[in-house]
């Protein structure tokens, strides 16, 4: 995708001056074969401009990439918080630290291969809207960049349905023509996310045994520590109940994981962190939106409410599963995206709280 990107941009005649960012020492990390920045994908990037005449660079980022992504997201997990790394690394890096540095390329846009698009509305605004190719749309993870950058991005990929990239890439002879997608947690090459925590924090967070509670908080079991567990995980439990059960809470300071059946995963809203506005400001209590608190998520149309701390509290019209503290809420006003939050904390049930505490007693 960012090959053909940057060969597109080259073909129209553009100034094209190609960056990697190096987020990882590779003598110590091993990286997953399909993550997105490894050696072999450094390698890509340089044979592909190489083919097309213009000059690369690898930016080292490791040091930013430790402490704006790699240590959140691990602190994250070990407090029962569920981050979105890709995001973070979006906001951080790519359009953060990168946008900084292209005053010395003397540059005057940053091109990247996402599949999203930038424009100016009719009042002359710019905004992030979604991709012409639906299924390749990555808005969700764009959510919470800089609103400042938007004028000075651009995403040649954004009209363009993947199988189109491919052709161009082939057209083009380039090597990388038929790549596999990208998809693995690149700092985590094995998958083994506990084991990744537990090797970075040592066995001090997140990692001690604690009791299994059921939605009444009635001891079930022994969990094996919380970075083991997120909300709405249902395999690997390590516990046999006779029903299908999930996660439905996870309380770091009691260190309890609660389970409960998948109608006790629906949740009526949440509460997002100070949000991240890609547009003017805050729209108005009440405005209306189409929701997603995931990447996979298709959305649900909510209610809006902006809070004093900047977050806003979004009620969904339908209960929505596995609200996860951690993952964002990204909003989206028609194809607009208008920005995104981390979430905060998943909205109760009224009654459902009230028939706990009943059964409690």
């Amino acid at each position: 995708d960012s090959a053909v990107a940057a060969a597109l941009l080259a073909e129209q005649g553009h100034e094209v001056t190609g960056v990697t960012l190096k987020l990882a020492c590779y003598g110590k990390t091993p990286m997953s074969p399909r993550a997105c920045c490894t050696l072999d994908a450094m390698d890509d990037a340089r044979r592909v401009a190489m083919a097309m005449g213009f000059p690369y660079h690898v930016v080292d980022a490791e040091q930013v990439f430790k402490e704006r992504v790699m240590m959140p997201w691990v602190e994250g997990y070990a407090t029962g918080r569920t981050l979105y790394p890709c995001a973070s690394c979006n906001q951080h890096l790519k359009f953060g630290d990168l946008v900084q540095r292209m005053a010395v390329a003397n540059a005057d846009r940053l091109a990247t291969g996402h599949y999203a698009r930038v424009a100016q509305d009719a009042a002359g605004v710019w905004g992030l809207y979604r991709a012409a190719d639906a299924t390749k749309d990555q808005t969700y993870a764009l959510a919470t960049i800089p609103y400042a950058v938007l004028s000075r991005v651009v995403f040649p990929l954004g009209e363009l349905p993947k199988t189109e990239v491919r052709a161009h890439a082939q057209r083009l002879g380039l090597s990388v023509w038929d790549k596999p997608e990208s998809q693995d947690l690149c700092f985590v090459p094995d998958g083994d996310y506990a084991g990744y925590i537990t090797g970075t924090l040592g066995e001090r967070r997140g990692s001690e045994p604690g009791p299994f509670v059921d939605e009444q908080g009635r001891v079930i079991g022994t969990h094996r520590g919380i970075l083991h567990y997120t909300i709405g995980q249902r395999k690997g439990l390590g516990i046999a109940l006779g029903d299908r059960s999930y996660v439905i809470a996870i309380d770091a300071t009691a260190n309890t994981v609660t389970l409960g059946s998948r109608r006790a995963l629906e949740r009526p809203g949440l509460v997002t962190e100070p949000m991240n506005w890609l547009q003017p400001g805050p729209p108005e209590a009440g405005t209306r939106a189409h929701v997603r608190i995931r990447y996979n998520h298709a959305g649900a149309w909510a209610t809006l409410t902006p809070q004093a701390d900047g977050g806003v509290e979004v009620r969904f019209d339908e209960p929505q599963l596995a609200v996860t503290p951690g993952q964002l809420a990204v909003l989206y006003d028609g194809e607009r995206c208008m920005g995104g939050g981390m979430i905060r904390a998943s909205l109760r049930d009224p009654a459902a709280v009230s028939r706990e505490a009943e059964a409690r007693a």
